[in-house]
């Protein structure tokens, strides 16, 4: 057998189609909600004070004395299982988004998981607010054009120049013979 952890499909119209229960192998990215929903459990009032089974706290009435943390998992990890035909949570995770702004509320990051890291880690950079706006490309090449132009005509300006000196000292050299 593997090392995977398993859960039990028994659901009507599988037992009528196999008559049996399957055992199936659990996502990898089920398991993360499947710790961290035990790991409330256990830490609950519904397990500590009451001496409740974690099977007893997951079923009416005694779910709703959990914590709101705990509810949360307890439906992720439901979504999570019915959700793994949609290839996008297998890649993403499916921490609740909840779930995860609890832990890292006090450090401000955001959490969304592409291929199991977070897909803007790096990414993003963080602003004040107080930062002069990009000029933007355009505005940029058309002063560089109009700087062009001025130089060209510059050059043209200083050449008419030259070249009217050139006739003035020319008529002064035929007027001095």
């Amino acid at each position: 057998m593997s090392d995977l952890p398993i859960f039990w499909i028994s659901s009507i119209q599988t037992c009528r189609k196999y008559k049996t229960s399957h055992r199936i192998t659990m996502p990898s990215s089920c398991k993360e909600l499947r710790a961290a929903l035990a790991a409330c459990l256990q830490e609950s009032d519904c397990i500590m004070v009451q001496r409740n089974s974690a099977h007893d706290c997951l079923r009416e009435p005694l779910v709703e004395t959990l914590p709101l943390q705990c509810k949360q998992l307890k439906k992720g990890l439901g979504e999570c299982k019915r959700g793994m035909v949609d290839m996008r949570k297998r890649f993403r995770g499916n921490m609740p988004v909840a779930y995860k702004s609890l832990e890292t509320a006090e450090s401000g990051k955001g959490y969304q998981l592409y291929a199991g890291k977070p897909a803007f880690a790096g990414s993003v950079k963080e602003t004040s607010g107080n930062e002069p706006i990009p000029r933007d490309w355009r505005e940029i090449e058309n002063e560089q054009y109009r700087l062009q132009q001025q130089q060209q005509q510059q050059q043209q300006q200083q050449q008419q120049q030259q070249q009217q000196q050139q006739q003035q000292q020319q008529q002064q050299q035929e007027k001095s013979k």
